[in-house]
């Protein structure tokens, strides 16, 4: 069937449905803790597992996703990972013990992460430049929906219907987006353009990008300066239930002002494009995020978490995060312009295996008071940082960009 052109805000809307998948698949979870934790047993360091066993997958999955959209075309490995993820889905509603249900978080993890790498792949397809930046930015505003949604929507599902409502509404949505996916998805990578899918030359390209340090310290500054935002979001079940003294219902009050740090930042990003340069930019975010910081550790220091001041440094910094990432996104997916995919599925590998860590072993140590999430935050921003100013200082042109 002959698809019709697609416009770039419906493009927009559907990349962002499909990236929308991740952060539902985590955020609607978190409220569920307390109530999973009492019909299987759990004990809080299992529940932990829960997001461990997913991210894991997800950040592996992320080095073949863009391989696979290169060499087989964006669509069908779109469609292919919705049909995996919805079955998923449909594992963990009737999941009766913990193992089964880390066997179908696996798999969720191994799937969900499909739209937004390829989705950046599709974007750098159909646009140049500025405009590449400005679809992008409004991908980041429309998808910055989702975190802030999903706990309270998935709040409201455990109150009216316990916790396996949670996997039913994923379930649904999965099967929305292959619907229209199937629909008006475009192929925008043509055969002409594609690559057999063979390990060993598969093995050599992700050696070649491994080998730039230029592209590794941009993955690092993207997954660390995502990394002081998201130890909140997987930290939110003990800073709302144990910290803010919050219920199931009242995950709005972190989520609605952070992602309304994310979307302001990413309107910034699309206002910027074209007019201020991207290192100008990321100077601008990094101030914005380091005030935050400041503010956080401050008054973590001085005074007990409460609303709303422990809630806004952290729409604070999202505003700088969200404002620095496209820039940054771009710059690496312009070192390999033949290998867009893989660079993006690498960019997507360094920040889901950094977010792995942070789910598991740093959130776990950090969330029981607010200066230690304070101080992860802080830490976790000069590691971005440091990345950042290391590309800088390895490619001069940067650096005479950066002060313009």
């Amino acid at each position: 069937m002959q698809r019709q052109p697609i416009s770039a805000p419906i493009l927009a809307a559907l990349l962002a449905g499909l990236a929308m998948l991740g952060p539902f698949s985590v955020d609607t979870f978190l409220p569920s803790f307390p109530a999973i934790g009492r019909d299987l047993a759990l004990t809080p360091a299992e529940l932990q597992q829960t997001l461990t066993v997913y991210f894991f997958p997800f950040a592996v999955m992320t080095l073949f996703h863009g391989t696979l959209s290169d060499s087989f075309g964006r669509r069908p490995v779109i469609l292919v990972s919705l049909i995996i993820y919805a079955m998923a889905s449909v594992g963990c509603v009737f999941a009766y013990d913990f193992p089964q249900l880390l066997i179908f978080r696996v798999l969720q993890g191994m799937s969900a992460g499909t739209g937004m790498v390829v989705g950046r792949a599709i974007i750098r397809d159909s646009f140049e430049g500025h405009a590449a930046q400005r679809l992008m930015s409004l991908v980041t505003i429309i998808f910055g929906l989702a975190p802030a949604i999903a706990p309270v929507l998935g709040g409201w599902l455990l109150g009216w219907f316990g916790w396996r409502a949670v996997f039913v509404f994923l379930t649904l949505y999965a099967l929305l987006l292959l619907a229209v996916s199937w629909w008006r998805m475009p192929e925008t990578h043509p055969l002409s353009a594609r690559q057999p899918f063979a390990l060993v030359p598969l093995a050599g390209n992700y050696w070649k990008l491994a080998r730039s340090p230029q592209l590794l310290l941009l993955c690092a500054t993207v997954a660390f300066n995502f990394g002081g935002f998201f130890i909140y979001v997987v930290s939110a079940p003990a800073f709302v239930y144990n910290l803010l003294g919050l219920n199931e219902r009242q995950f709005a009050w972190l989520f609605v002002p952070a992602i309304a740090g994310v979307m302001i930042g990413a309107f910034l990003s699309g206002r910027f494009a074209g007019k201020v340069s991207p290192g100008r930019t990321l100077g601008i975010a990094y101030c914005i995020m380091f005030s935050a910081a400041a503010f956080n550790v401050t008054y973590g220091a001085l005074a007990a978490p409460a609303l709303p001041w422990s809630v806004l440094p952290v729409m604070i910094y999202a505003i700088g995060m969200a404002l620095a990432m496209p820039s940054v996104t771009l710059i690496a997916l312009e070192l390999f312009p033949a290998n867009r995919g893989m660079t993006s599925s690498l960019l997507g590998f360094v920040h889901s295996f950094t977010s792995a860590i942070i789910a598991g072993a740093i959130s776990p140590l950090l969330s029981h008071s607010g200066i230690t999430l304070a101080l992860g935050m802080t830490g976790l921003l000069v590691v971005g940082c440091a990345s950042w100013l290391a590309y800088l200082w390895l490619e001069p042109g940067s650096q005479d960009d950066a002060r313009t």
